[in-house]
């Protein structure tokens, strides 16, 4: 089943030990208009899907990142989430995965859920239900073809 949260209210998730970001929730206007980000329209059909993966994580962040604890600059003070420092802490591998599995891959989930079938726990028609009713009677067996030799 699927659950609705109706309260639509930002949401902490933590990323690395200390760091912990407040996001939007992931919602069809906000990916609407990730995709139509500048940065994501401009990225040449050439990049490789990592590299497009990144531009898309950093910019749908530009758009969800509120507020973040444990962030800091090269001298130890607190900073806030500018759009560039965003982009400089997505650059850091550990947190872009954690970014992509807390928060962007749940939102995917959905996505892929609507394109699967019908779940198979032991067999290819286990977890499927019969729509054909039975036949009345069994079908008579054809003749065989006479040839000539």
């Amino acid at each position: 089943m699927l659950t609705l949260d109706l309260t639509n209210e930002p949401r902490w998730h933590d990323l690395a030990p200390g760091v912990r970001v407040q996001l939007r929730p992931l919602t069809t206007a906000l990916m609407v208009a990730t995709r139509s980000d500048p940065d994501v329209e401009a990225a040449p059909d050439a990049i490789s899907d990592e590299e497009r993966a990144l531009i898309f994580a950093k910019a749908l962040a530009r758009r969800a990142v509120l507020a973040w604890e444990g962030v800091g600059d090269a001298s130890g003070d607190v900073i806030d989430p500018r759009p560039e420092a965003i982009d400089a802490l997505l650059d850091i591998w550990p947190i872009f995965e954690a970014f992509q599995l807390v928060y962007v891959s749940k939102g995917l989930l959905l996505e892929q859920e609507k394109n699967v079938s019908a779940p198979s726990p032991t067999g290819p028609s286990v977890g499927a239900r019969a729509t054909a009713r039975p036949a009345r009677k069994a079908a008579t067996t054809a003749q065989a073809a006479q040839t000539s030799r």
